[in-house]
């Protein structure tokens, strides 16, 4: 799996070949379709697989923390590492088959919306509590995926991402807390 994932990072859906996957997982191409009928098919699931990965440890560190500032940073600091350490995820779930894989459409619309959801959550407990004034926080939410996922798709393409990546998550935080006007009180 993890084979399929970086070839699919570093080709793109339409180059990868199922011959690239075997090659550079070391198996042979009968095993491939042993588990597998088609490229198309793998791709499906490993878009399912990461996703679920990233959305869970998303959740963790939005879940981790009570008061606005600390769970978008949280949020953000999980978000950013696994970007650094997993580069080849970020670059799957947010470039990698995007309007190449018909029967991605709705699982990518899927992912979207959960992401969406859990950037939302704290937004919705912030304002019920009076911490940030009355606004369309789904609309917040979307922003704020947009923005966090162009800004880690930026960040990789750093020769040492690592090396900007904590100034990165404080200057996202920073940015979410002035978008939703966020007093501190």
């Amino acid at each position: 799996m993890n084979a399929a994932v970086r070839v699919f990072a570093e080709k793109g859906y339409h180059s990868a070949t199922v011959r690239d996957i075997v090659r550079d997982a070391g198996v042979a191409i009968g095993t491939f379709y042993f588990y597998f009928p088609d490229k198309e098919t793998l791709f499906v699931h490993l878009y399912e697989e990461t996703s679920g990965f990233l959305l869970q440890a998303l959740d963790q560190a939005l879940s981790s923390r009570l008061e606005l500032p600390h769970q978008l940073l949280k949020g953000i600091q999980a978000y950013m590492n696994i970007a650094l350490y997993e580069p080849a995820v970020i670059q799957l779930l947010l470039v990698g088959g995007v309007g190449a894989v018909p029967s991605l459409t709705a699982r990518r619309a899927e992912f979207r919306e959960r992401l969406t959801t859990l950037w939302q959550r704290p937004l919705d407990q912030a304002v019920n509590k009076g911490i940030i004034p009355p606004q369309n926080t789904r609309r917040a939410a979307e922003a704020f995926a947009g923005a966090f996922d162009e800004n880690l798709l930026n960040l990789l393409t750093y020769p040492e991402p690592d090396l900007e990546a904590e100034t990165a998550v404080q200057e996202m935080a920073l940015f979410a807390l002035r978008a939703v006007a966020y007093s501190g009180n």
